[in-house]
């Protein structure tokens, strides 16, 4: 028998957080192109991004840094959905960390001084919170 699991506030953030992962890698890849020529970007390039603005080398690593993160947040909202675990304190804990990727992925672009550490120890905190529910 096939039990349906309910769209939670922590699983509809945890398919916009998929979503903005998704998506957010084709600014600078287009830049890359821009700056490269689409046939050296396709033919596997040794190419140094450092050539890149700086703007699209920060869109880089926060792209990076919301790919290491996104499975740990995953697990724990699956696991949270799937005990029963979810709550009020849990979906706050996903609001933190989905808000907090946004505003990470606006101010480390932007390159404003210490949005990126804020902005990841705040998401870091929401899946703290998460997992404090479960446990």
């Amino acid at each position: 028998m096939h039990t349906q699991i309910a769209l939670t506030v922590e699983l509809r953030l945890l398919a916009y957080a998929v979503f903005i992962c998704i998506v957010m890698w084709l600014p600078y890849i287009l830049t890359a192109i821009r700056t490269f020529g689409l046939v050296r970007m396709v033919s596997y390039p040794a190419v140094d991004y450092a050539f890149l603005p700086q703007w699209s080398q920060r869109l880089y690593r926060v792209h990076m840094n919301m790919v290491e993160n996104l499975g740990p947040f995953a697990a724990l909202v699956i696991v949270a959905a799937l005990t029963g675990a979810a709550n009020e304190m849990t979906a706050l804990g996903a609001r933190l960390f989905f808000w907090s990727r946004i505003a990470q992925i606006v101010l480390y672009a932007a390159g404003i001084s210490w949005g990126r550490t804020l902005t990841f120890a705040i998401g870091w905190a929401g899946m703290i919170v998460i997992f404090l529910q479960i446990i």
